[in-house]
């Protein structure tokens, strides 16, 4: 189809100011507000919306974002060092272990949530 060869992912959150302050400052990432809407200017030019939904928002119950990191253990204890609560998956196959990171098949992972609800992900990097 004509005219759709470029495109961006979003999601939405409740609070845009707690979004930018978290995605800006807790993650250092590069972002910019634009009419009432963050964005996340991400490595190769890429872009993500974060767009808000106020009482409405319901988090995405699923990984939005990967942020794929040479040392997994190493960057989940630099991020709990600046607050991030990383999620301690049990009673599924192959639970997260005492440091947050899934080591029982795949890439080691660890998940931790936005100020939104919003499930992220840090990942190893092949």
């Amino acid at each position: 189809m004509a005219g759709l060869s470029e495109a961006f992912s979003g999601f939405s959150t409740d609070d845009i100011p707690a979004a930018q302050q978290f995605y800006g400052e807790t993650l250092g990432l590069d972002v910019s507000e634009e009419h009432g809407m963050l964005f996340l200017h991400l490595a190769g030019g890429k872009d993500v919306l974060v767009y808000p939904k106020g009482p409405a928002h319901a988090p995405a119950t699923y990984t939005v974002l990967n942020f794929p990191v040479e040392d997994v253990p190493g960057t989940v204890a630099e991020l709990r060092a600046k607050g991030v609560e990383f999620e301690k998956y049990a009673g599924t196959p192959g639970e997260t272990d005492d440091d947050f990171v899934f080591r029982k098949g795949g890439p080691l992972i660890a998940w931790f949530t936005d100020p939104g609800g919003n499930i992220l992900s840090i990942i190893a990097r092949d």
